[in-house]
């Protein structure tokens, strides 16, 4: 790694951490971590190789988007994050979720509303899902789960992300709801420090953690 590469990834992890400490103080998020590494098949083609590298107590979060060979990956991820002390949810697949004894689902926005089944039929598990408005984050908080990932903050290479909202209106938005908020789309080692002082309770990258 360059010299900028190194500066930016030491300024992710101090925004991490000053995260985790604030949250400690009025925006507990139990259970959950504070750094979601999100995968994504075209950004990020070795998730299991970041996650080997992701900090003990990190989170991941597996979509597939039903690509070829997931199960394989979700399979590696878990004995990755058994090994390495990681959070493994699935994204949507409630199956594979139970098959490689992942702890918890990450629903899209629009399936929001599977979450109270979900925590009848898995009270165990973690459940965090995808919003992209206020109205989402009402919608995610009647339903439930336990944190809230919110996007985009910043412009971001997601083909989905839409127009970013900035950390005003995110911090606005926080303010409106009950549910955890982990701030997504464009967070890395430039943008992180941003976040602190917003209320967010962590943050989820994609090539952020590359």
């Amino acid at each position: 790694m360059d010299r900028t590469g190194d500066a930016r990834a030491r300024a992710l992890w101090r925004a991490a951490a000053t995260l985790e400490r604030t949250r400690c103080l009025g925006n507990p998020a139990p259970g959950l971590p504070t750094v979601f590494f999100i995968t994504d098949p075209d950004r990020t083609p070795d998730p299991v190789a970041v996650a080997g590298r992701l900090p003990r107590g990190a989170g991941v979060i597996f979509r597939s988007f039903g690509r070829a060979g997931a199960e394989a990956v979700a399979v590696a991820l878990a004995e990755t994050a058994r090994r390495r002390g990681l959070l493994l949810l699935i994204g949507a697949d409630v199956g594979l979720a139970r098959k490689v004894g992942a702890a918890g689902v990450h629903l899209p926005e629009r399936d929001l509303w599977r979450a109270p089944e979900l925590r009848r039929r898995h009270p165990g598990w973690l459940l965090t899902g995808a919003t992209h408005s206020a109205a989402a984050l009402r919608q995610a908080q009647r339903a439930g789960v336990d944190g809230a990932l919110l996007s985009a903050v910043f412009p971001s290479g997601s083909p989905s992300a839409g127009r970013p909202i900035g950390v005003v209106r995110l911090a606005a938005l926080v303010r409106t709801t009950e549910t955890p908020v982990f701030a997504l789309g464009g967070v890395n080692g430039a943008t992180a420090g941003r976040l602190v002082g917003t209320g967010v309770s962590g943050f989820a990258a994609a090539e952020g953690l590359l």
